[in-house]
């Protein structure tokens, strides 16, 4: 692990330097690069567009199947006579379930390969996924939700200690925001194919059609993911466990990472459960279908994502981050009217601004930690997925309490916290560069 000051030195995210010199000592940096640059993927050497296909695949399975309720949730209202907060729960249920057993199950990751609880994760989670269209009531339907959340925790940690070890570091940024964008693509074309499948023949037929997509994604995972060629089991260890957890928590700059991505998907969360109660009340009142069509901005996260590195090399990690919270907060303000043009523009700087930041700092958290990876991913992804858990809970009380404006002031303050943050590892990184400075001399 970095030493607790490294946490003020590089920042809420670092500027764009491959490493912090203070985390890897450059000698042995030096040499583990010279002896593991030959095995590692990275772009125009085997294995890598493999590899890149693969996960793209599991990132769509993974937000098509943890959000198949979203886009549904006022149907599923009227089927079970819920309120929004109510049907909220389909959504957070899945999120807060993942949440707390991402950790775990990225423990088991580091005992029996990443490769391994990908898969398993991804066919259990597949298999549920099949069940929930027949869940006979409000209460089966959350539980089944709750199971199929618990099994894709195993995923996306081990996702990004995959990447972390099997990709040269300087192609890990681009490596992982295509994982993103699959997460993206995957959110985008479940919520159009529930959309109108509902409006055809109902929102149960609507989940049975993502599981099947789910499915086919699964087997394209299963035969195109390369063998992990740097992977090292280790054994379960529990003492271990908390004293990778505890250093992990205790390093600074991994806290700040942590609470920006459960900041950034609190704001993604709120408005993404709540934007069809909005679009299908007056005064636009659109069909199932059309709201669910509302969903294709989700492309302009693939992009922001895939992006995230090039961003950074221009603007450095903490410019990036700066950029990616401006263009959210814009896009909440923008999205207050009541024209339907600017509501979708709206959508679009949210969806930009939150992908850009989510590949950001999720990058920046593997960078970051030098053992114990899966477990700093895993405490990455328990963070975000309770910031989405709470968002759309919250998100649905704010519109309950005070419409859409409501949902709006949550997103703003949780932008706001993203800002802070920032703004104090920023200051920190220079006041401990002002204090280096005399020393140096």
């Amino acid at each position: 692990m970095p030493p607790a000051s490294t946490g003020a030195s590089t920042l809420a995210v670092d500027a764009a330097a491959p490493s912090s010199p203070a985390s890897v000592p450059p000698a042995s940096a030096a040499s583990s690069a010279a002896v593991e640059a030959p095995s590692r993927l990275e772009p125009g050497r085997p294995g890598y567009r493999r590899m890149s296909f693969a996960l793209f695949a599991a990132g769509v399975a993974t937000f098509a199947l943890l959000y198949s309720t979203q886009a549904l949730l006022p149907a599923v209202s009227a089927s079970f006579g819920a309120t929004a907060g109510q049907a909220s729960w389909t959504v957070s249920a899945a999120t807060g379930a993942l949440a707390l057993c991402v950790l775990p199950l990225s423990a088991l990751s580091e005992r029996f390969g990443r490769r391994q609880m990908m898969t398993a994760s991804l066919t259990v989670a597949v298999l549920v996924g099949l069940l929930v269209p027949f869940a006979p009531s409000l209460g089966w339907l959350i539980a089944l939700r709750a199971v199929q959340g618990a099994a894709l925790a195993g995923l996306p940690a081990s996702a990004m200690a995959y990447l972390a070890e099997e990709v040269r570091p300087k192609a890990l940024v681009a490596a992982i925001g295509l994982f993103v964008a699959g997460n993206s693509i995957g959110g985008m074309s479940g919520r159009i194919l529930t959309g109108w499948v509902a409006q055809l023949w109902g929102w149960r037929a609507a989940l049975g059609a993502v599981g099947l997509l789910a499915a086919l994604c699964a087997v394209v995972f299963h035969f195109m993911i390369p063998k992990a060629r740097n992977f090292t089991p280790g054994s379960l260890n529990p003492k271990a466990l908390a004293r990778t957890v505890g250093g992990h928590l205790a390093d600074p700059l991994l806290r700040r990472l942590y609470a920006i991505g459960a900041l950034f998907m609190t704001v993604f969360g709120a408005v993404y459960t709540v934007i069809g109660y909005r679009l299908v009340e007056a005064p636009f009142s659109l069909p199932q279908g059309v709201v669910g069509s509302i969903f294709l901005v989700y492309l302009v996260g693939t992009v922001s994502s895939a992006a995230a590195g090039q961003l950074v090399a221009r603007l450095g990690r903490r410019g990036a981050l700066y950029l990616a919270v401006s263009t959210t907060a814009a896009g909440l303000l923008l999205s207050l009217a009541d024209q339907l043009l600017a509501v979708l523009l709206g959508l679009v700087l949210i969806t930009a601004g939150f992908f850009a930041g989510h590949a950001v700092a999720s990058s920046s958290v593997s960078r970051t930690a030098t053992t114990g990876r899966a477990q700093a991913s895993a405490l990455y992804q328990s963070a975000y997925y309770l910031g989405s858990s709470a968002g759309g809970t919250l998100g649905a009380v704010a519109f309950h309490a005070g419409g859409w404006a409501g949902t709006v002031a949550l997103g703003l303050l949780a932008v706001l916290g993203v800002v802070s943050i920032t703004l104090y590892g920023t200051r920190a990184a220079r006041a401990e560069r002002r204090a280096l400075v005399p020393a140096a001399r």
